[in-house]
């Protein structure tokens, strides 16, 4: 089979991307149009054939941060359409007035942009709200009462619950089942009008209460609900159930391959159910949307409940929703996590139709992979000692050459300067070494990095016995670079910053959020499980370099791991650094 312009690589095939070449191969969509906006069959209906040759959606609720499981989806679906020369719309399924804010949508549009993607295609912007279809909605709901597929039941929430039956018993027909369309219709009128309380009632489709699929036991499709809609105010005092308005969504906006995660599997019949009566009442055109769903994101090291992770930050085991040990995008943005990274995650885990754990490990190194590429080398101390070259000269001071990427020799060089007192890592000094120890202990020679070779001659203690400074002599032909350098042979290199010229600096050192791969395991409360040790602040001395860097510039702390100058707390001239990732995983096993 030709794969479709645009197709990719044969070792990125999965169950989605066949169906979805199966579908252009066999011409499938060949007849669609697209009458330039969502909407019913009328607004496409001798339109111009669609630019697109599909059409995916990324339709998050805007009642939260999104989080890495949204990256995935975010990933697939936008991933998708540009691949196969199609475009992904994003949509907001703000069908619950109750939980929703602006504030959320915004968060969401820069989460999606962040990762490298937009929703501009063929000369139009695809940004919707499922809001914007309310009044196709009602008349739909219209059409299924007035076709004898839907009804107005006033039972009581209990009484619903009741007669809704189990999965081994079938439930029982509503006593306002077999009501008049017309009666079922004035009433549907009245619940928007306002004229009952919230619960009284609800709208029903009519399907087959003894069905085996629960979903299928004429499901609510309506419900009155007074809450001010943020984008549509007070217009609407009944909203659409999810399950009934989402499939609306796809079939207006010509969606053709509807991706969702496999909780929603047992709701496809439904969403087939109603696209079908929708397109018979001619309220549709075919060929209609399909549903496919893939495993969710499950992920060790991490909770993606959004009850767990809203109570990680009103109960203030984190500082907000960007915390960067949390796993929403606006904190992986925080800590420094990279867009690139994330669409390697995406692409190396791939998609299926079965549930498996992903170690987190796994994302870590999507982020060194990518950072490893592209991040600057820079050095910084996180636990300083200084270190005193007792017969360098007083007061003088030269440079000193370092690359700026090892392995990117056309990025050059950039100079460190040295001095007599240079701060080094406090554990770069054993007084009595232990044994294949090569760095500084008395009589043992190193090489400063980028630097001279060095002989230490002892050190400075405290009343408590605590090193206070390391004493050495250097060697002035062993400077790295110079031709008297390579007459010195020694095991030990280790880094430094200039005391004279390095600039201190707060370094806030992340780790995973829980200690456990799976977090309040069993009956375990979850919260148990954090790790105390997922934030550490220290004090550093940085390269001198590093105190005019950008909010959000990234670099290699040599030997220590990838860190990010923060985006909300750097100052011009103060930046403050989060770790990002330790340079290998340290939490294998």
């Amino acid at each position: 089979m030709n794969k479709p312009a645009g197709a990719p690589a044969a070792h990125l095939t999965n169950f989605i991307r066949n169906v979805i070449e199966a579908d252009l191969a066999g011409g499938k969509y060949a007849s669609r149009t697209w009458g330039g906006r969502p909407g019913l069959a009328p607004t496409h209906a001798g339109a111009p054939a669609d630019p697109a040759k599909i059409r995916t959606r990324f339709p998050p609720e805007p009642n939260g941060y999104l989080h890495f499981g949204h990256a995935k989806s975010i990933c697939l679906n936008f991933g998708l359409a540009r691949d196969y020369g199609g475009v992904c719309h994003m949509r907001f399924d703000d069908t619950n007035p109750e939980k929703e804010e602006q504030e959320y949508v915004d968060s969401i549009l820069d989460a999606v942009r962040w990762l490298g993607f937009d929703w501009n295609a063929n000369g139009s912007e695809h940004l919707y709200y499922a809001s914007d279809y309310f009044d196709a909605m009602y008349q739909a709901a219209e059409f299924l009462v007035t076709s004898g597929h839907a009804y107005v039941d006033e039972q009581t929430a209990e009484e619903l619950r009741a007669s809704r039956g189990t999965l081994t018993e079938h439930g029982v027909n509503s006593p306002w089942r077999d009501r008049p369309a017309a009666e079922s219709l004035a009433r549907l009128a009245e619940m928007r009008a306002g004229k009952h309380a919230d619960g009284s009632m609800v709208l029903r489709a009519k399907i087959d209460m003894s069905s085996p699929n629960i979903n299928l036991r004429d499901p609510a499709i309506y419900r009155i609900k007074r809450a001010t809609h943020h984008r549509t105010g007070d217009k609407w005092c009944i909203y659409p159930m999810y399950t009934y308005a989402h499939p609306i969504e796809d079939a207006l906006e010509q969606i053709t391959h509807s991706i969702c995660t496999l909780e929603f599997e047992d709701q496809r019949p439904f969403y087939d159910w109603l696209l079908a009566r929708l397109a018979e009442g001619g309220l549709l055109l075919k060929p209609l949307p399909q549903q496919l769903e893939f495993a969710r994101l499950n992920l060790t090291y991490v909770v993606l409940s959004k009850r767990k992770l809203i109570q990680l930050v009103e109960e203030k085991h984190v500082e907000g929703w960007d915390d960067p040990r949390l796993p929403t995008l606006v904190a992986a943005r925080r800590r420094g996590y990279t867009p690139e990274g994330f669409r390697l995650f995406a692409e190396r885990i791939g998609v299926s139709k079965s549930d498996s754990w992903i170690d987190y490990g796994v994302l870590e190194e999507c982020m060194r992979e990518h950072l490893n590429q592209v991040a600057p080398r820079r050095i910084a101390v996180l636990d300083p000692l200084k270190l005193i070259i007792d017969n360098y000269p007083e007061g003088a001071e030269e440079e000193c050459l370092a690359p700026n990427h090892p392995q990117q020799p056309e990025l050059g060089k950039r100079t460190l300067p040295f001095s007599r007192e240079l701060w080094i890592e406090r554990e770069d000094f054993m007084e009595s070494p232990a044994k294949g120890y090569f760095r500084l202990y008395p009589g043992n020679k190193v090489r400063l990095r980028y630097g001279f070779v060095v002989e230490c001659t002892g050190c400075d203690k405290d009343a408590s016995g605590k090193v206070t400074a390391v004493h050495c002599n250097y060697f002035a032909d062993s400077k790295s670079g110079t031709p008297g350098s390579d007459a010195y042979k020694v095991k030990g290199n280790i880094h430094w910053v200039s005391a004279a010229h390095a600039y201190p600096c707060d370094v806030r050192l992340y780790d995973r959020l829980f200690r456990e791969a799976h977090p309040g395991t069993g009956e375990r409360d979850f919260l148990l499980d954090i790790n105390p040790e997922a934030k550490k602040v220290i004090s550093a001395q940085l390269e001198p370099a590093l105190k005019d860097v950008q909010p959000e510039e990234r670099f290699q702390f040599e030997r220590h791991g990838y860190f990010v100058a923060d985006r909300i707390d750097s100052k011009p001239g103060a930046p403050v650094f989060n770790r990002t990732v330790t340079l290998r995983d340290v939490w294998q096993k």
